[in-house]
């Protein structure tokens, strides 16, 4: 399945991926938007994701507030 989805979107197709495996986002994707409490925080492209930013959004730290409650 993930060799398609990297031929699918090496070939122009927008593929929207959905899961809690880090490993498998950062392997996959261009862009990862980073949902919280049912809501997309933030939206970050290659260049500026890491695990550790990522991590920090899913657990509600924005650039905007240390803690969404």
């Amino acid at each position: 399945m993930r060799e398609q989805l990297i031929v699918q979107r090496n070939k122009g197709a927008g593929v929207l991926l959905i899961s809690e495996d880090l490993d498998e986002i950062f392997a996959l994707s261009d862009r990862i938007a980073v949902i919280y409490e049912g809501k997309i925080v933030d939206i970050l492209s290659r260049e500026e994701y890491s695990k550790e930013k990522v991590g920090l959004l899913m657990a509600g730290v924005t650039s905007q507030t240390e803690s969404i409650s």
